[in-house]
């Protein structure tokens, strides 16, 4: 039987899609490097301690800020509203629910902005005005609906995707996301005493723009940002690559049911983790989804629908990170282990 039209709000179509990320990093060259080098991304732009990059299908100036912080983290998610009456319309709903932190000046390829914070304090910020990537003449492609040609370094990621935040409460996020924001809920895992343990909600049609976690600490700690290859063959040819100049892996390749999509997760230099999507996950068309509900007797096919098992730590280690964590690129063991060799060959030597 079809619900009654009075059983579903009027939906909110304002955000159109995450549309830069701001992460921070305590070796700003080196995550440079990573994003350059090995995953094809262009930098676009320098200013101050930042760096400004896109992937190839990105449509926007950029889409990746890097800025030097002594800790990872993020700085910020970046919306964009489908229309500056829609800022107009989401910045005063921010502002009643008492969110609001204002506005800011436009940056490098982006205009001004407004500022808030999720219920946990992570910082969002949403504007209209943008710039478009013009790629050289001797980057066009002869594709004229792709913004400019696949590069030859790297693996290229074609996009920004998604963002992974730990959230003390998911509820709550979720029902700021959805009631300020106009998100709309794809799908949740809901534990036994009927607490939200994840929440996967998009502006649009993607699966999911924004996921939501539970973290056991204070919430608002980026969890992981999210990039796109949209190829399975490319997934695995940066495996290759990756593997071969020493970053190091988290869990992958393999799939989750939730949303559908192909993954590797992999912790660039400075320390924040990094999901590289092969497969884009479903699209949501129909108006009356109705969200499915993960329950505790289904989470492990939920989280892993094929591949190995994520490690304890994935449910726990974010950035910026306190306590002690067994991953090796926090900690920066790797470099500690190049001086340890380094020194013992000395001595040897000497």
């Amino acid at each position: 039987m079809n619900a009654s039209a009075h059983d579903f709000p009027e939906p909110i179509f304002d955000v159109a899609d995450l549309s830069t990320f701001e992460l921070f990093s305590p070796v700003v060259d080196e995550t440079v490097w990573f994003f350059t080098n090995l995953l094809g991304m262009i930098e676009t732009a320098r200013s101050g301690d930042s760096v400004f990059l896109r992937g190839y299908e990105d449509p926007y100036a950029h889409s990746l800020k890097i800025t030097h912080r002594e800790k990872p983290g993020m700085g910020y998610a970046g919306w964009r509203a489908t229309s500056p009456q829609a800022l107009e319309r989401r910045v005063e709903a921010i502002d009643r629910c008492g969110l609001g932190r204002g506005w800011v000046e436009g940056e490098v390829g982006v205009g001004p902005a407004y500022e808030f914070t999720t219920p946990d304090g992570s910082v969002q910020r949403i504007n209209w005005e943008v710039e478009y990537y013009r790629p050289e003449k001797d980057q066009r492609s002869v594709v004229l609906n792709r913004v400019q040609r696949r590069p030859l370094s790297g693996v290229p990621v074609r996009a920004l995707d998604h963002v992974n935040l730990l959230s003390r409460d998911v509820t709550a996020n979720k029902r700021f996301f959805a009631e300020q924001l106009g998100f709309k809920l794809s799908e949740h895992i809901v534990l036994g005493d009927d607490v939200e343990a994840g929440a996967w909600l998009r502006s649009m049609t993607r699966s999911h723009d924004v996921a939501l976690v539970k973290d056991a600490g204070g919430g608002g700690r980026l969890h992981h940002v999210a990039f796109l290859y949209g190829n399975t063959q490319h997934l695995i040819d940066a495996c290759d690559v990756l593997t071969d100049h020493g970053i190091e892996f988290e869990a992958g390749p393999a799939a989750h049911a939730i949303s559908q999509a192909q993954f590797i997760y992999v912790f660039e230099p400075g320390g924040n983790r990094i999901e590289l999507v092969g497969t884009p996950g479903y699209q949501v068309t129909d108006p009356s989804w109705e969200p499915v509900r993960w329950a505790q007797d289904t989470i492990d096919d939920a989280i892993i629908w094929y591949g190995s098992p994520l490690p304890a730590e994935f449910d726990t280690y974010g950035t910026p990170h306190s306590g002690p964590t067994a991953y090796r690129t926090p900690n920066r063991y790797v470099a500690a282990e190049a001086g340890m060799i380094l020194r013992a060959d000395s001595s040897a030597r000497g």
